[in-house]
């Protein structure tokens, strides 16, 4: 059984069609990359699975079970989490405390018990504080950023404060919106070693990435998207090699 499949899915948003009947699977401790140029609908699939937009047409089945109907929040609580294109860090929230929110999915307190501080509450927030000071120092964050605003860090921090925001869940399968997109050289390279370490760990994720070297260098098979349609499938160097991968996204000089 695949870890996550998607069946024949649609996403029109008008009279414009972002995904049209897109398929492919994913299996446990596989890394998948979807590239494809502006507009070709690579976000868009993040956000049909994830439901922040409800798809057309199609299936979405996470452990064999389908999830397209599923409410966002019962779709993270079912093991599937996420970072996005642009960093939706919580700026005026300590950067340990955006970390924490991550956790939601694995705690039990509820509203009430939480106005009451229990004792229980106690010990199930000072659980969260610690996994979450885990997973920042995990990122390569200081100990010293905890404290800070998240605000305060430099963008590419921000971007590491999501991912681990992302991890601290321990998600099943993890979607990856461009997570080296905007970083310099040096935080890149952080970047693509910290997602090897990960690797490492078993993790399964899907990678969205316009950095062909980043993609080229962490994923076992790639898919090729052109205004919604899946046009090439395949390994790495199998994608560099395909006419229909070079003339829609990659380019005759770098990949001929």
């Amino acid at each position: 059984m695949h870890l996550l499949e998607v069946e024949n899915l649609t996403k029109n948003f008008g009279g414009v069609t972002a995904l049209n009947e897109f398929s492919f699977s994913v299996d446990s401790h596989e890394i998948i990359a979807v590239i494809g140029p502006n507009g070709a609908g690579k976000s868009t699939l993040f956000n049909v699975i994830t439901k922040i937009h409800p798809a057309t047409n199609g299936i979405v089945k996470f452990k064999g079970e389908d999830i397209t109907k599923l409410k966002a929040h019962d779709i993270a609580v079912k093991g599937v989490s996420r970072t996005f294109q642009d960093v939706r860090t919580l700026n005026e929230m300590t950067t340990l405390e955006n970390i924490m929110i991550g956790c939601h999915r694995t705690t039990r307190t509820g509203l009430f018990s939480s106005f009451l501080y229990l004792p229980r509450v106690r010990k199930e927030i000072e659980h969260v504080k610690e996994l979450s000071m885990k997973y920042l120092e995990l990122v390569g964050l200081d100990k010293t950023d905890a404290d800070k605003p998240a605000g305060a860090l430099p963008y590419g921090a921000r971007k590491l404060v999501e991912l681990a925001r992302a991890l601290v869940s321990d998600p099943e399968l993890l979607l990856l919106d461009e997570p080296a997109t905007g970083l310099n050289d040096v935080e890149r390279e952080h970047m693509a070693q910290l997602l090897f370490d990960l690797r490492k760990m078993g993790k399964t994720w899907i990678l969205v990435e316009h950095q062909m070297e980043f993609v080229m260098g962490s994923s076992d098979r790639v898919i090729v998207l052109d205004f919604g349609n899946k046009i090439a499938e395949g390994t790495p160097d199998e994608i560099k090699k395909n006419p229909e991968a070079i003339a829609a996204y990659l380019g005759e000089e770098d990949y001929a």
